[in-house]
């Protein structure tokens, strides 16, 4: 394939890649090249006859793999995004030969032995600090990656390595699978009564594009409690769709996660850790095992007496006021929303005309963005996306400078994976020359034709997270690939789009974008402070669903090595039980057959990362309104010492170098209403 577009970098701005010309049978030799060209290149190292130097050893390890790195970002983006059978089947094939090559070079003591040479001198080497943390950062990956192992040893972790990913790949596509397989077919409008109309147009347009013209699809979102659990009025139907939703790949996923969670702790010990959480978190921000250990014992037991408050509490209102005595999980979000409107006279459907798509995006996303740090966006219809959906902004600094590229992709298809995140499409990098190019993806219901895109304050929430991933690639300002962007700590990359949450309810953004789709009139401002007080109601259940997913995550991943766990719902029900997380009225937000974050992502023993982070964000948010400086200012701190150095700078140095001091957690306590 000569005219493979993968073959030479793009020509488009910053190197988008050239989504109208790239074809689904393009990928497998552009990777295939990739890796040879990769290899060859780590060939070219290992035999210069000169002896190692921080260039022609360091820097040309970063400099290998270009045509590697751009479809591996492409196909990345476009397998979650907007899948086909052929890319996932190429997804499965790809999988494990994509892990032997990593293994390839981390495993290969030429290379290493140069590198092991480098570091024994790095403080005679002259290094900026950068440039030591990089040859620093290698060293230990490849230590990590098990370099030091003898022969036999190196030869099993081959084995582990690709099994895993192979694993991996079946899980993730077995979620897709079951996740499209359990929507709930609703035949007559009337079943759905209590969502809202456009939410029930947005099922209809759902039922077309699946091939159930007439009848109304509620497709799964990825997590455990579906969006319309608060509102549907049908008890039957609730817990018709929280059953569809907590019985996801059962049978296919059991097996593979008692499998997954097996050759991880093998690999650990051979790597010589007691568990694979302790392997993970050696590399993390936390440190030890200990340290998450010790976070989970301080939150669960307020956060088990919150929602057992709010259990009773929800539990009395149903009975008085329904007649219901057997209250059960899928009444839960429903009598939240009634004990809200009882109690603050906030209904959320009352809320959504005031949320439009394109207003919170322009006027409150984006407005935000400029607020704090000077940028403006402005879209590009003359450049083509890699879906229909998938629109291109370029984003400017203050001074009107070019910074990046933005892609948003915030609507549910068919061939999208659930839930919603940010992929890089090119990395920053001085060295590379390259400028960021980010997405953003979202599953937010495709609205009937002619109608604006309405949504819950959930949804406004996702889209305030992501994009702050979205800024932390955008304003990387390093020179090495390795460090660049949102290449952190795992239990750090969840903070800074965290702290970007922050704007959503700050008064000057809010009453900038909350305004009536129909008349234009702003958000009330007795809504408003009806929000605040709402806000607090329903803590309690949000953190211990949350707690319940990172325990599970946490509890897979501390099984040693050869203990042998038969049944995957078993082992999830006795952990919850013995962590006093097993009350049935509040599922985990994810239950493992269908958690992908730690079975088929990289969040494996790393999900009590957002609770870790919000710690950080919680305190963050704080200095932002107690510095003294104006928001523009304080903006421009947190960018020039945390969001832009990547992975550069150990990541709680970034941390310091914007509040002053170490974290403090009562900051988070009080929001999650645990301080007592």
């Amino acid at each position: 394939m000569s005219d493979n577009p993968f073959f030479e970098p793009s020509t488009l701005v910053f190197e988008l890649p050239p989504f109208a010309a790239i074809r689904e049978e393009h990928h497998l030799p552009a990777f295939d090249r990739g890796m040879a060209d990769q290899l060859a290149e780590i060939a070219a190292i290992t035999s210069d006859p000169e002896p190692p130097s921080f260039d022609n050893t360091v820097v040309a390890l970063e400099r290998s793999g270009a045509l590697l790195r751009r479809v591996r970002l492409v196909f990345d983006n476009r397998n979650s995004s907007d899948t086909t059978p052929g890319l996932q089947a190429l997804d499965a094939e790809l999988s494990p030969r994509l892990a032997a090559h990593q293994d390839t070079i981390l495993l290969d003591p030429a290379l290493f032995a140069r590198f092991e040479a480098l570091h024994r001198v790095r403080a005679e080497l002259g290094l900026d600090a950068e440039s030591l943390r990089l040859l620093e950062r290698h060293h230990t990956r490849f230590v990590r990656a098990g370099v030091r192992l003898p022969a036999e040893g190196q030869l099993r972790l081959r084995e582990i390595n690709g099994r895993l990913a192979s694993a991996q790949a079946a899980f993730r596509q077995n979620v897709f699978t079951d996740t499209r397989a359990r929507a709930v077919v609703v035949e007559r409008a009337e079943e759905l009564a209590g969502l809202s109309a456009d939410a029930v147009a947005a099922a209809a347009v759902n039922g077309r594009a699946l091939g159930r013209d007439g009848s109304y699809v509620l497709s799964l979102k990825n997590f455990t409690n579906q969006s319309e659990l608060a509102e549907l009025t049908d008890r039957e139907l609730r817990a018709r769709l929280l059953a569809a939703s907590v019985d996801r790949a059962v049978e296919s996923n059991g097996p593979l996660a008692i499998e997954l969670a097996g050759l991880r702790a093998e690999r650990a010990e051979l790597l010589g850790y007691p568990s694979h959480a302790a392997y993970v978190v050696a590399d993390e921000t936390a440190g030890t095992v200990g340290a998450v250990e010790e976070l989970f014992a301080r939150l669960i037991p307020p956060a088990v007496a919150n929602a057992q408050e709010e259990g009773r509490k929800l539990a009395e209102f149903a009975e008085r006021a329904d007649g219901v005595t057997d209250f059960a999980a899928h009444d839960w979000l429903y009598y939240s929303e009634r004990v809200r409107q009882a109690e603050y006279s906030l209904d959320a459907a009352e809320l959504r005309p005031y949320f439009e798509l394109e207003r919170v995006l322009h006027d409150g996303v984006f407005f935000a963005a400029g607020l704090a740090y000077g940028l403006t966006f402005t879209e590009r219809a003359d450049l083509t996306g890699y879906h229909p959906d998938a629109r291109v902004f370029e984003v400017f600094e203050a001074d009107g400078s070019s910074l990046g590229l933005f892609l948003g992709d915030f609507h549910a298809r068919e061939s999208k994976g659930g839930g919603a995140w940010m992929n890089e499409l090119v990395q920053q990098s001085e060295l590379l020359g390259q400028r960021p190019v980010v997405v953003n993806n979202l599953n937010i219901a495709h609205p009937a034709a002619g109608e604006p895109a309405l949504l819950t304050w959930d949804e406004v929430r996702t889209l305030f997270h992501e994009f702050g991933h979205a800024l932390h690639g955008l304003f990387s300002a390093v020179r090495y690939p390795l460090f660049s962007g949102t290449e952190v700590p795992r239990d750090f990359v969840e903070f800074p789009s965290q702290v970007n949450e922050m704007w959503m309810t700050r008064p000057e953004v809010l009453a900038n974008y909350a305004k009536h789709h129909l008349t234009g009139e702003p958000l009330p401002a007795e809504l408003v402070e009806r929000m605040a007080a709402a806000e607090r109601f329903g803590q309690g259940f949000r953190t211990v669903e949350y707690l319940a997913a990172a325990l599970l995550d946490w509890a897979w991943h501390t099984v040693p090595a050869g203990e042998q766990i038969e049944d995957a719902r078993e082992f999830e029900a006795a952990v919850l039980a013995k962590a006093g997380l097993g009350d049935p009225l509040v599922p985990p937000r994810y239950r493992s057959t269908y958690f992908s974050h730690v079975f088929s992502n990289d969040y494996s023993a790393g999900y009590y990362a957002y609770i870790w982070s919000e710690v950080l964000d919680a305190d963050t948010v704080r200095w932002f309104g107690t510095n003294g400086r104006s928001v523009r200012e304080s903006g421009e701190v947190f960018r020039a010492e945390l969001l832009s150095r990547g992975g550069s700078v150990d990541a709680l140095d970034c941390f310091r170098a914007v509040v002053g001091r170490d974290p403090e957690i009562a900051p988070l306590l009080s929001r999650r209403g645990l301080d007592g």
